[in-house]
């Protein structure tokens, strides 16, 4: 049976694309009749008409990469687009290092771990780079016995 026009009308009437008609096949005689809107309202109440769900682009995969990423994978040299400069910048590297070595000095110097001079000390030499990190400054100063106290755990 050919219902073609009937699929037009319920599209109209459901307010969806024609492809999205879902016609039940053992009902196509009966509905080969209907030539109304009311006729076609009457099959989409006794489900002889139903509408199709709407076929979406499915996150699955996309959630399945977040949660890679998140993990710390997929970040091989295939990965990466520009420098180990344009990544992570020397500048930021050095900004990140300079402020930890200057925080610790600080707390030395207001906890009395260290003497305000040997603190300018250590300040400038900081600045000038002499430090890899807050752990060589640490072992620098305990070596050379800067220290008035035991200095604190990192």
């Amino acid at each position: 049976m050919d219902v073609k026009t009937q699929r037009k009308m319920a599209a109209r009437v459901l307010k969806i694309g024609v492809n999205r008609v879902k016609v039940d096949p053992d009902s196509l005689q009966d509905l080969a009749l209907a030539i109304t809107r009311e006729d076609i309202r009457r099959h989409i109440d006794d489900g002889d008409i139903k509408k199709r769900r709407v076929k979406g682009v499915s996150r699955g995969r996309a959630r399945a990469l977040r949660v890679k990423k998140k993990r710390g994978q997929r970040i091989g040299p295939g990965s990466r687009r520009g420098t180990k400069n344009a990544r992570f910048p020397s500048k930021t590297r050095w900004i990140n290092r300079v402020r930890a070595q200057r925080k610790f000095l600080k707390m030395l110097r207001d906890e009395g771990y260290i003497e305000t001079i040997v603190y300018r000390k250590l300040y400038l030499q900081s600045k000038g780079g002499l430090f890899r990190n807050v752990r060589y400054l640490r072992n620098y100063i305990a070596e050379h016995g800067l220290a008035k106290k035991r200095l604190p755990e990192l």
